[in-house]
Parts: structure tokens; sequence; C-alpha cells
């Protein structure tokens, strides 16, 4: 690999374990104290949901925008959100969604 790549990843990497790290070492010495849970700031509670939120933007977004992949990116989001919907589970969801894109992305290059 290329030094710009493994630069890349080393940096992903650090960012990676600095979110995680940093709020619970910031936690850690706050509950140590005399105000115990009450210090728990508001902005953690909300971190999480908002990283969420992040990954989950760029991901709906196709690599390479063209009508096939949007109808195939909101049919997968419809089937995501179909199974969410009756099992009320993470895993499953997320395989059928990325199942059934991929599926639609391969008929439309055979039809195609």
């Amino acid at each position: 690999m290329s030094t710009a790549l493994w630069l890349a990843v080393v940096v992903s990497a650090l960012g990676t374990l600095l979110m995680r790290v940093v709020p619970f070492m910031w936690m850690q010495r706050r509950l140590d104290s005399d105000t115990g849970m009450n210090a728990m700031p508001q902005w953690l509670g909300i971190l999480g949901p908002l990283m969420i939120a992040a990954v989950l933007g760029v991901s709906i977004v196709p690599v390479s925008p063209s009508l096939i992949s949007w109808i195939a990116t909101v049919i997968g989001l419809g089937v995501t959100l179909l199974v969410w919907w009756r099992l009320r589970s993470l895993g499953w969801p997320v395989a059928a969604g990325v199942s059934v894109f991929g599926l639609v992305e391969i008929v439309a290059a055979l039809v195609g």
C-alpha cells in the first residue's frame, strides 16, 4: 500500500479512537468527583445519535449518483424501514436493505 493510504488509515483509526476515548475519560473524571451522575452534560447524551445520523447521511448518498443508484437506495431504505418496523431489531433490517440494494443494482446491470 502507498504511504498516503497508510497515513489515511492511521488518521482514521486515531480519529475513531479519540471519538470514543475522550468522552469516556472526561466522564470518568467527572463521575469520580462529588457531583456524580448529575455532572453528565447534555451534549454527551446527544453525541451518539448525532454520530449515527452523520453516518446515515453519508451512507444514503450513492457513490456514483445515477438514476439506478438512487432507485436502489430508495428501495433499500424502504425495505430497511419495513423490516425494522416489523422486527424492531438492528441486524436484520440492515442485512435486508443491503441485500435488496445489491439485487436492484445487479438486476439493473443485467437488464441495461
